[in-house]
């Protein structure tokens, strides 16, 4: 059983009260005297706060089936099905077909004990026609709460009995086709209705488990088995109550809102508290998936034959809860494919690596209290947030986020689901081209490039022009200012490998420039000091012409000059002798440049 806290103690009185008021029942019993089990049954409702014992589905002063209208039934008449959830009360409703042999049945002879018991279409008989069930569970108290009912068409007696096995399966494994069942695994529930039909009297409610070893049921039978049953109901772990005095409301049925008026006998609802039932043993997770509804012939299990079937449907009825640990970067997709480390306590795997996008996902989390913590991903990212919202506590789970830690006292049935956030910490780098020219202003053409090496490689070319294309572009539209956004912070080395057109080489080499967090190529550009400026010559060319003065006597005997490169001696048209030198560099400017024309008479 699960105490805790203040209302545990409460728990631990009432589950005393609920064991004698059962012993007293037995010692009567032996007596031959008569019991009443008001003051047991009345418990369960009480602590689960769900009215399971009144018969009705009306809210009086605790929950009852009605709140969970208005429900939506989906898929095709009449094999509909509803689910939704209410207060954390989980509730599922199967529909099922009614007075006609289409009704999904088992075939003839198949007993309870039967695994992947073969079915076949049939009419039930009136008492045995169920057209409708619904499951409801909880965790309230520590405690997992069951909650089950029935409907059936009209009867044609005033006192038809009613046994139903709802069964409920851990296992997905399919049974062979064409069945909708699942094979049936070790610890699989069967909890049997059973009313014998009179006014005053009171269900009675077997649990039993399916067995691969030990005693059966049935004493011929052989595991695989149904194993020995136990009377909840004379232990004071459930009650039941059928509407025995008169028509009662649904509004939760495949017309809800709308209300149906179920005849006398027609519902029938049962509450158990599945933790004092020892469904759930302590740090034991076990998890029910499937159910299905099936009438029975009568209550004795050695004899009964199954005759309609409801479902079977999907639940979650568990005693454990999940977790889910995502992570997220920004920006998505993470250009650095980093993998971001967490820690736990509590018994969570000691620890885990995400990546962005990606997420841990623990089920069957056993109740208690647990902790994630993110390893501090800095420099390269900061921490963002810690978001839990998406979690679902409807089952008393509390969460606490503290930086990068979230610490949570887990729930059965609750949902722990948080994403880490964090932000690539990016800056620019920036690149400026400055003139000898005196002023120092911005070289006036585009094209130079340069190569930068860091934490990251790449090349780019001012204004994004020329050949190769940089591997990364220039944000700014200014030309001889390159700014590069969206880089990892640090130093980066910076070398010109092309100088602008109409411009010498720059002198400078291996510049070192830096990247700020927060730094951007529009308002909040890098700094002067983090900047690597690079300065070139702007570039001329000069041409020396000479000519005969009309005396046809004199020529140029050399012309040379100190700068530049000699690229042509030809003579324009109209001219004697010439010399072209290019690519001055003129630095410092201004230049003076001297050249030396030796004329021979």
């Amino acid at each position: 059983m699960n105490r805790s806290g203040a209302k545990g103690t409460s728990r631990r009185v009432g589950t005393r009260r609920r064991l004698t008021s059962g012993l007293t029942i037995l010692v009567l019993a032996a007596l031959g005297l008569a019991a009443s089990t008001g003051s047991a049954s009345a418990t369960v409702s009480t602590d689960a706060s769900f009215e399971f014992a009144d018969g009705n589905l009306v809210h009086n002063t605790l929950m009852d089936w009605n709140d969970f209208s208005p429900t939506t039934w989906t898929g095709t008449a009449p094999f509909r099905t509803s689910g939704k959830t209410v207060a954390g009360w989980a509730f599922t409703g199967l529909e099922d077909a009614q007075a006609t042999t289409s009704d999904t049945a088992f075939a003839g002879g198949v007993k309870q004990d039967n695994d992947c018991a073969t079915l076949s279409p049939a009419k039930a008989p009136n008492k045995d026609d169920l057209k409708r069930v619904y499951v409801t569970s909880n965790t309230v108290g520590g405690d997992v709460f069951l909650g089950l009912a029935w409907v059936r068409i009209p009867q044609n007696t005033t006192s038809p009995s009613a046994h139903i096995g709802f069964e409920f399966n851990k296992g997905s494994t399919p049974c062979p086709a064409p069945s909708t069942l699942v094979r049936r695994t070790a610890g699989d529930m069967l909890i049997v209705y059973d009313f014998e039909g009179g006014a005053a009297d009171t269900p009675t409610i077997t649990l039993r488990r399916w067995v691969t070893s030990g005693s059966c049921e049935v004493g011929s039978a052989s595991p695989p088995c149904w194993g020995p049953s136990t009377n909840l109901t004379a232990l004071g772990f459930a009650e039941a109550k059928v509407n025995t005095t008169g028509a009662v409301s649904d509004t939760i049925g495949p017309s809800s809102p709308a209300s149906e008026s179920l005849g006398t006998n027609e519902f029938g609802e049962a509450g158990i508290n599945l933790t004092d039932a020892g469904v759930f043993s302590p740090n034991v997770c076990e998890a029910f998936g499937k159910t299905y509804a099936v009438s029975r012939s009568s209550g004795n299990s050695a004899t009964a034959q199954m005759k309609d079937l409801v479902g079977p449907g999907n639940i979650n009825i568990t005693n454990c809860g999940n977790v889910i640990i995502r992570k997220v970067t920004v920006p998505s997709p993470d250009p650095t494919d980093t993998t971001f480390g967490y820690t736990t306590t509590g018994g969570l795997s000691a620890g885990f690596g995400l990546k962005n996008g990606q997420n841990q996902s623990f089920s069957n989390v056993l109740t208690g209290s647990y902790s994630v913590t993110e390893t501090d991903p800095a420099p390269t990212f900061a921490f963002t947030s810690l978001d839990c919202s998406a979690s679902n506590v409807s089952h008393g789970t509390t969460i606490n986020t503290s930086g990068r830690t979230v610490s949570f006292d887990l729930k059965p049935l609750d949902t722990v689901d948080c994403t880490y956030t964090n932000t690539l910490q990016q800056g620019a780098l920036r690149i400026l081209k400055t003139s000898t020219k005196t002023g120092n202003p911005l070289v006036s053409t585009a094209g130079a490039a340069f190569s930068v090496t860091g934490s990251t490689n790449f090349t780019v070319r001012d204004n994004n022009t020329g050949s190769p294309a940089g591997t990364k572009s220039d944000a700014s539209a200014t030309i001889g200012e390159i700014c590069v956004p969206g880089l990892l912070p640090g130093s980066y080395t910076v070398n010109e490998t092309t100088p602008p057109p109409g411009y010498g080489g720059a002198t400078q080499t291996n510049l070192t420039a830096v990247v700020v967090v927060g730094t951007n190529c529009t308002a909040n550009e890098p700094a002067a000091a983090d900047t690597a400026v690079f300065t070139n010559a702007p570039l001329a060319d000069i041409q020396v012409n000479v000519r005969d003065g009309g005396s046809g006597e004199t020529s140029a005997d050399s012309i040379t000059c100190t700068a530049g490169t000699t690229t042509s001696t030809t003579p324009p048209s109209g001219w004697d002798s010439s010399i072209t030198n290019t690519g001055i560099p003129i630095d410092p400017s201004p230049r003076t440049i001297t050249c030396t024309i030796v004329i021979d008479p």
